[in-house]
């Protein structure tokens, strides 16, 4: 098993998150009136930055990226690249997301300025913390990360209980996406606190976080894919 995780980790990750995003572009015009369209760019935003977090494999043996060979980016384990396009780019967008499919003024208006306070703290944090950036990953970041999701999901919860969607949240694509970041940022954000292990090279650790990973990298992929094919268009919120 670890041997497997080892050689195709990456692969199967990359294979369900560039499948969900191949299946927003086929189906965009399906949801091109909605602001469903904003999350099947966010999909392909997905996929674009991974592709580019293995900008690793051109710097050496003489890639078009080989004059940054040496530097504190080729020396990183692109930290700074996935703290940039997930771990804040990707609370910004559903901050955005939220605020267009929400209802309530209130809610809105709370994830607005929460993230802004995120966005700003996590600016302020990395700057007194440069070298670190570089060379790992910032729990305060990542926590801070998790209560925006929370507070998102959680308002969307509450909103779904309080109409008369209840009777048919299953049909709702934006009741999958809700669910399957919810259970990925309360299974994956206590990891970052133990990231001390990785830099000590304990495998038994680091082949249970790329489990847990894999696991909750393939539930929630593989729940956007079903949910861009199964549900249907909603109404668009005018905001």
């Amino acid at each position: 098993m670890n041997d497997f995780l080892l050689e195709y980790k990456n692969t199967i990750t990359f294979s369900v998150e560039i499948l969900a995003s191949v299946t927003g572009l086929l189906l965009y015009k399906k949801y091109k009136s909605t602001d469903v369209k904003f999350f099947i760019w966010f999909l392909v935003y997905l996929t674009v930055c991974d592709t580019l977090g293995n900008y690793t494999e051109y710097i050496h043996d003489g890639g078009i990226l080989n004059f940054l060979e040496g530097s504190i980016i080729d020396q990183s384990y692109c930290y700074w690249w996935y703290t940039t396009f997930w771990k804040i780019g990707a609370i910004m967008f559903f901050a955005f997301y939220y605020r267009k499919i929400l209802e309530k003024k209130l809610f809105k208006k709370i994830i607005q300025i929460c993230s802004y306070i995120f966005l700003t703290f996590s600016i302020i944090f990395i700057v007194l913390n440069w070298d670190d950036f570089f060379n790992k990953f910032f729990p305060a970041i990542s926590v801070l990360g998790a209560v925006i999701i929370f507070l998102c999901t959680v308002f969307y919860f509450i909103e779904i209980l309080q109409s008369e969607k209840i009777l048919t949240f299953y049909k709702s694509i934006n009741f999958y996406v809700s669910t399957a970041i919810f259970i990925w940022w309360l299974v994956v954000t206590p990891l970052v606190f133990y990231d001390i292990y990785m830099s000590n090279a304990d495998w038994n650790f680091i082949f249970l976080r790329w489990q847990i990973y894999l696991f909750v990298n393939i539930l929630m992929y593989s729940t956007f894919t079903f949910a861009l094919i199964f549900c249907k268009p909603e109404k668009t919120v005018i905001n």
